[in-house]
């Protein structure tokens, strides 16, 4: 937890699982939804969302009734390994915008990219571009997504979180 962030109950918890799920609830509904009344329920929506719990609310869209899309996962290695390595990577690569997930990992390599892009061809202009912007990527490691099977836009809160000093 957070220092200084409130402590989250079972409701708190619900309250958030709810809205992952579906954002666009009524407060009312909402409240119903978590065992509350709306006022109560309100109050705690504002609290989450004050203290940085939720950081927004927004569509999630089928990308494919768009146009074909390509997702890519890249594993990037970086040929020296100081804060300032880091820091001078990821702020490179906060400005594509094609990539849309970055997480510094341990294992064999530094991070795993989750890039979307048009196709294959465009994917390959991208990764041209950030070699050329000599950003200390030593090597990297590309894995086209043929299908994806399921993408979870919720996690699983009260399963994680329950139990957890319950303050109220």
């Amino acid at each position: 937890m957070i220092a200084g962030a409130p402590k989250l109950d079972r409701i708190d918890l619900r309250i958030l699982s709810q809205l992952q799920k579906t954002g666009r609830l009524t407060n009312v509904e909402l409240a119903e939804a978590v065992g509350l009344s709306a006022s109560p329920c309100l109050v705690r929506v504002r609290r989450l969302e004050k203290a940085g719990y939720i950081l927004g609310y927004g569509a999630v869209i089928q990308m494919q009734k768009l146009g074909d899309v390509q997702l890519i996962f890249t594993e990037v290695t970086l040929s020296d390994h100081r804060a300032s390595d880091f820091a001078r990577f990821e702020g490179a690569i906060r400005k594509v915008d094609e990539i849309i997930e970055c997480h510094l990992v341990s294992g064999g390599y530094d991070y795993l990219l989750k890039f979307m892009t048009g196709n294959v061809a465009q994917y390959q202009e991208i990764i041209e571009r950030m070699l050329e912007l000599d950003i200390g990527i030593e090597k990297y490691f590309s894995y086209v997504v043929i299908k994806t099977i399921f993408a979870k836009q919720h996690y699983p809160l009260e399963k994680f979180f329950a139990g957890r000093g319950d303050s109220r």
